[in-house]
């Protein structure tokens, strides 16, 4: 602090970098984020290709990929709600260690029972969609958590924002390490199959360190009761947290929390089946409809990752200026309405620019629902929030993929991305219905000081 000559505290200068909420335990999940990110960036790419050249055909990919989806899916509810009763970092590492387990299994099977045995395990399922800031698997419950403990409220939106910017980095660099095989095919002689099973194997060593990166997080154990209403926004009171009778609570969640998280899970139903929809699905529309080859198709989405890398980086000011759900609400529906614009593009390099766009626009809504998610459930029950709010998404996306599939063979190449447009608009309509009269704890004290002055 300094002092100026009349006695008064002058302001203190902003620090550029690091950023004043930068703690070391951000800095270890940022990191166990980016490795997770880029070990999914290549795993998208070489999986089906290493299924397939192991004599398998598509069918069997979507079941390798569905039971393992579903598996996350029951993964991800039983973490949220052991994670809020007994630590949310000891699950972190036990599912990284897991996913060690399941990369060495699937380098060394040819069984495809044993190889959907060693995704399901290793809980290497959808890899998630292009800008969409990597992922942290059916763990990611706890990791939100422990993301939103280490942030203050003014800076959880932010901070989450630049989780999603460093996921989705790490993803685009991993996605060039797809490359890997193919060089080492040219200049050592070496099979596809072989380089295919060595980036197996560094996924190995990669889950490791994720474990080890995760262990000097601290983590803080929390009672509590539920703060907020989704029919009204009180004030939480001193008295009204540290006392008062027990919540009773079911599976993790008091009777309040059940409430508002009905309604994420309906929300990220919808958006679920709409991600779905498109998955994998928009490339092959790209390839069919335009012709693309395959070294386009990596160029736009390698391109597509680095350029929606940006908005992660500003959705902080943004939210606080527009606010948590209408940022949500604004930024699903115009990706809802610029994918119905792709679908009616006539040639590729405008098709490929609108979609750009629009996954652009599209990755607003990513950190701020994760972080308006967090702000508005009581800290001791948000493992289990976010547990059950997020795995209606990966089951319905697991479900609607196989319809797309069906939808394109049978009624029309560009039906599964009409029905995910029209989707993204409901699930826009119902995000604002839901929860326009919620306010995170960052927004109430906003708005106390605008009355005051």
């Amino acid at each position: 602090m300094i002092v100026s000559p009349i006695g008064h505290a002058a302001p203190e200068t902003p620090r550029a970098w690091p950023p004043r909420w930068l703690s070391r335990d951000l800095a270890c999940l940022f990191a166990a984020r980016a490795l997770r990110s880029f070990a999914i960036g290549y795993l998208g790419i070489i999986l089906p290709i290493y299924i397939a050249d192991l004599g398998y055909d598509a069918v069997h990919l979507g079941m390798l990929f569905s039971i393992s989806g579903m598996t996350g899916a029951l993964l991800a509810i039983c973490i949220g709600v052991l994670g809020d009763r007994f630590g949310r970092k000891p699950f972190i590492i036990i599912i990284a260690l897991m996913m060690a387990v399941g990369a060495l299994g699937l380098s060394l099977a040819h069984n495809f029972v044993l190889m959907v045995a060693a995704a399901a395990f290793g809980t290497i399922g959808y890899p998630g969609g292009a800008g969409g800031g990597g992922g942290w698997g059916p763990y990611y419950p706890a990791a939100q958590s422990l993301v939103a403990e280490h942030s203050g409220d003014a800076d959880r939106t932010t901070v989450f924002g630049v989780l999603s910017f460093v996921g989705v980095t790490a993803g685009a660099l991993g996605s060039l390490t797809a490359a890997l095989p193919s060089l080492l095919h040219r200049t050592a002689g070496l099979s596809m199959l072989t380089g295919f099973r060595l980036l197996l194997l560094l996924t190995a060593l990669i889950a490791v360190l994720m474990a080890l990166v995760v262990m000097p997080v601290r983590e803080v154990r929390r009672k509590g009761v539920s703060r907020y209403r989704p029919d009204r926004n009180p004030q939480p009171s001193a008295s009204s947290v540290s006392a008062g009778p027990p919540v009773h609570k079911r599976l993790g969640l008091s009777r309040d929390s059940w409430r508002l998280v009905s309604r994420f899970m309906i929300t990220n139903a919808t958006n679920g089946l709409a991600a779905g929809m498109m998955g994998p699905f928009v490339v092959y529309w790209f390839y069919r409809r335009f012709g693309a080859s395959a070294a386009e198709l990596a160029r736009l989405f390698f391109f597509i990752n680095i350029l929606a890398s940006i908005p992660y980086l500003v959705i902080g000011p943004f939210s606080r200026r527009v606010g948590l759900v209408n940022t949500v609400t604004l930024s699903r529906g115009a990706s809802a309405v610029m994918l119905a614009f792709v679908v009616a593009m006539p040639t590729y390099p405008l098709a490929a620019a609108l979609y750009v766009a629009r996954v652009v626009v599209a990755v607003f809504s990513v950190p701020v629902r994760q972080s308006f998610l967090m702000g508005v459930i009581e800290p001791s029950e948000r493992s289990s929030a976010a547990g059950f709010s997020n795995t209606p998404s990966q089951v319905t996306q697991s479900l609607s993929s196989f319809s797309a599939g069906w939808l394109i063979q049978h009624i029309a190449l560009s039906m599964p991305l009409v029905l995910a447009s029209v989707l993204q608009a409901l699930n826009a309509t119902l995000y604002y219905l839901f929860f326009r009269n919620v306010r995170p704890p960052e927004e109430l004290e906003r708005e106390a000081g605008d009355e005051l002055d």
